[in-house]
């Protein structure tokens, strides 16, 4: 009975440490070159109207970025504020503040003078491509997020912020519309508070996989087949093998073909004397779906002496092949001999 206690009070902590984040990239901090430095206001001044917003900034890196002051006190900042707005700060992001500012306080109540005065300051209400260019101007120094320009998430006109929040003040609820997963469901990990799961995940708006499903629909319902990888239970996360930044690889994955299987499949890596050309030339997915599968081994066909005879057609034909046309077992799979099918360092025919 103690047992079974003490398994069951430390079964959370251990699941509340999968979804950490890898370290990010490194950052160049570069001050904004718009206007004159009077044209700035300063933290404080943000914090004044937006007090939400620049607590929980405060809590991010980027809030620790630059020169800092303890300051601004009476916004109920947890942290210290950033010496100077043209360092660092809202300002930083969202360009000089001072007309904005000067705008909002003449209006005194008035809605219309409200809303034009709101048009002075960068809102992130502009197009993906406009709007990525803002942080771009400081994510821009590691390999992870330089190819973002080219990616297929900058061509669709998505920006960073719809997936990243510098301010998390009122968390999106995550979209459960679609398919849903059985398995994820019975293997349900404790839910981390969201103001703790947003800083320890490079500051993503909705955890995932559910803020990639929000686009990718057909991947949802891959992965609520009986064999997936554990995605849906939160074992590993889309981010593990693609990088939603944009990369030289197939399907933005973050290491050229089969080198994103390998880093968990250890035992397949190699190097063999004897390779499967296939998993050479088109990688692990010429035979397996990585997202999910009716089928066991995540295999793209049902049989896997008929996936192998997607390729190796015409033996009954050849000379010395011991399964002729009238010899081959029909009922046989390939692998029941073919045993060392990713690689073997003794026979040519992947027999052992």
């Amino acid at each position: 009975m103690i047992a079974l206690v003490s398994a069951a009070a430390v079964r959370p902590v251990i699941a509340q440490r999968l979804p950490e984040a890898n370290k990010g990239p490194s950052v160049a901090l570069r001050a904004p070159e718009q206007g004159k430095s009077t044209d700035y206001v300063g933290w404080e001044t943000c914090a004044g109207c937006h007090s939400a917003q620049a607590a929980a900034f405060a809590k991010t890196p980027h809030a620790h970025l630059g020169n800092m002051a303890p300051t601004a006190k009476s916004s109920g900042m947890a942290a210290s504020a950033p010496a100077h707005a043209a360092v660092t700060g809202c300002e930083t992001c969202h360009g000089p503040g001072k007309a904005h500012s000067d705008a909002e306080a003449d209006a005194a109540g008035d809605a219309a003078k409200e809303a034009a005065g709101a048009k002075l300051i960068f809102a992130f209400h502009a197009s993906g491509k406009e709007n990525a260019e803002r942080c771009m101007i400081c994510h821009s120094t590691s390999k992870q997020q330089e190819w973002f320009g080219h990616s297929s998430h900058q061509e669709t006109g998505i920006s960073c912020n719809q997936c990243h929040s510098m301010h998390l003040v009122t968390a999106k609820d995550n979209d459960h519309r679609g398919v849903s997963s059985a398995q994820a469901n019975f293997f349900q990990t404790p839910k981390i508070e969201d103001s703790v799961r947003w800083l320890h995940s490079s500051l993503l708006s909705v955890s995932e996989p559910e803020l990639c499903f929000q686009c990718h629909g057909n991947i949802r319902a891959l992965f609520a087949l009986p064999v997936h990888h554990r995605v849906p239970e939160q074992l590993i996360k889309c981010s593990d093998c693609h990088t939603p930044h944009g990369s030289i690889n197939h399907a933005n994955l973050t290491s050229p073909g089969w080198e994103t299987c390998v880093k968990c499949h250890m035992e397949k890596r190699g190097p063999y004397l004897y390779e499967h050309p296939a998993v050479k030339i088109e990688g692990c997915v010429t035979c397996h779906n990585p997202h999910g599968s009716t089928n066991r081994m995540l295999l793209v066909r049902r049989e896997g002496r008929q996936l192998c005879l997607q390729c190796h057609t015409g033996f009954h034909t050849q000379a010395q092949v011991p399964h002729g046309r009238l010899g081959f077992q029909t009922s046989g799979e390939c692998t029941r001999c073919h045993v060392s099918i990713h690689g073997s360092n003794f026979d040519p025919n992947f027999l052992r």
